[in-house]
């Protein structure tokens, strides 16, 4: 009873400092880890770069086109991801767990059976040999999971209900969001700050509403690249995101100066690689999986929409966040707004190369919670967060020096750069806390912990919320920077304490 109670109150908050020597070791863990984080970050990272080169084109039209192309920008990313970043953590969590399930289930009728001579045998002996069969079979599982990944991959397509799930949710998310901005585009901008009959205002609705026409292939990319992720497959999505956004990089002076269409050409560019991306990850992913299913009732559309529910009131919660710090910066003025735009774009960019290391690890527990190999959930998580610790402490010095000296790339007007100096701190210093923000993001969805990682987020972004009022009234665009530094900080807290203190999923610590 004793060692129950004890048990009970045990924090294994030490847990977070175990092996840290061993944080940059290319051992099987470090191995796969960077095989499906590398990959991934680069492919994460695609879409902001691309934003970012968009921002340094559209910043030479002048400082009222850059904030209509934030504002608009902030709004169709936001919007983005209410509809699909529910969907897209969940298909990797239950597209790596079904697939393991069926790995195993598939390892298991292949291995000898051999009950029946072992019927006959007498006691001792026959309790010797199940142990050896048991020791076996457990061994030929683990060594023939990578084996059968492979071999299925190559004989035939893989069956997997939450894959075609997964695509039915995003074509329909993509059409309501793309209805929802180019209808509601005026409304939705004025909500953000934009002045009625301001200049900012009519530019922002037109490239909005054009940008969102690429909302459809917008949500099946991702939806498919959450498919791939969940295979342990970051390089194929990799591939075609990097030559999709290179075409977008290509046709930005085309479209832009040479075609003399403005500000409308980035969106153009946009859409027009979104839809050539969807299209080439469709024709991949339909020669490795069946994307049509026996039968209806395979589809695993409450269970979507049961943990997909959860994760977007968190994530409404958390872009309401973001949208209403934006919304505070365009209140300010064209020139504010054209500053937060830069210094958020970076800010973001950078912060999301930790999210590579979350959506290996998000795969990396899905299987292993599946496996019940508590061991290996508990090694990867712990390691995974001490390397994006590292990871964030090297991008603050990256993000520092480079926003300092680069400022002048996305704007000449001296008092957007005077403002753009006033959050670089901000930016910088934030990167170790960021990253292990978004890294607690993929341990939670790797462990199924949906629920925590929901109502955890929602109480953190309602009081981050007053905060940014708060500050925003007392001390302007510093006081928004610094309101998003504690949100952020909190985020990184609310990950900490669920596997500090060895709860939910997470018991297996207190043993």
């Amino acid at each position: 009873m004793a060692d129950n109670h004890g048990n009970k109150w045990k924090m294994p908050l030490l847990v977070f400092f175990k092996d840290a020597r061993k944080v940059l070791r290319l051992d099987s863990i470090g191995r796969e880890l960077l095989g499906i984080a590398f990959p991934a970050a680069l492919a994460v990272a695609a879409d902001p770069i691309a934003s970012l080169i968009d921002t340094a084109f559209i910043g030479h039209l002048g400082a009222v086109e850059l904030a209509a192309a934030g504002i608009s920008i902030t709004l169709f990313n936001q919007a983005s991801r209410i509809t699909i970043f529910p969907l897209v953590s969940v298909t990797t969590s239950f597209v790596a767990e079904e697939d393991t399930l069926k790995k195993i289930t598939d390892i298991e009728k292949a291995l000898p059976n051999t009950d029946n001579d072992e019927s006959n045998l007498g006691n001792s002996a026959s309790a010797n040999m199940e142990m050896n069969k048991n020791i076996n079979k457990n061994t030929s599982k683990s060594s023939s999971l990578a084996a059968s990944s492979k071999n299925k991959s190559k004989n035939e397509k893989r069956q997997i209900a939450s894959a075609s799930t997964a695509l039915i949710f995003g074509t329909i998310l993509g059409l309501l969001q793309a209805s929802i901005l180019i209808f509601a585009a005026k409304p939705l901008l004025l909500a953000m700050g934009a002045k009625q009959g301001s200049d900012m205002l009519i530019l922002a609705e037109k490239y909005l509403k054009l940008r969102a026409l690429g909302a459809p292939a917008v949500l099946l990319a991702l939806a498919m690249q959450a498919i791939f992720r969940g295979f342990k497959d970051t390089k194929t999505p990799l591939y075609v995101i990097v030559l999709g956004y290179a075409l977008n990089v290509a046709l930005d002076p085309v479209l832009i100066f040479y075609c003399k269409l403005g500000l409308n050409g980035a969106a153009v560019a946009h859409v027009i690689s979104q839809y050539l991306m969807a299209l080439a990850l469709l024709l991949i992913l339909m020669k490795k999986v069946d994307l049509l299913p026996p039968s209806i009732k395979d589809l695993q559309i409450f269970r979507f929409l049961k943990n997909g529910g959860l994760l977007l009131a968190r994530v409404i919660a958390v872009t309401f966040c973001v949208t209403f710090a934006a919304s505070l910066a365009a209140r300010l003025g064209p020139i504010t707004m054209a500053a937060f735009q830069t210094c958020q774009q970076v800010w973001m960019t950078s912060s999301l190369l930790s999210d590579g290391l979350a959506v290996a690890i998000q795969a990396i527990l899905a299987c292993s919670f599946a496996e019940k190999d508590y061991e290996k959930a508990k090694v990867a998580a712990v390691r995974v967060l001490q390397i994006s610790f590292v990871m964030g402490a090297v991008l603050s010095v990256v993000v520092g020096i480079g926003l300092y000296f680069g400022a002048v790339v996305f704007s000449k007007t001296l008092s957007v750069l005077h403002l753009i100096r006033v959050g670089l701190p901000f930016a910088a210093a934030t990167q170790p806390i960021n990253a292990l923000a978004f890294v607690f993001d993929g341990v939670n969805y790797g462990a199924s912990d949906f629920t925590y990682a929901a109502t955890s987020l929602v109480m953190v972004s309602i009081v981050s919320i007053g905060i940014e009022f708060l500050m925003y009234k007392i001390k302007g665009f510093l006081g928004i920077w610094i309101a998003l530094t504690i949100y952020m900080a909190l985020r990184m807290l609310a990950g900490f304490w669920r596997m500090g203190t060895g709860t939910g999923p997470w018991h297996f610590l207190k043993e």
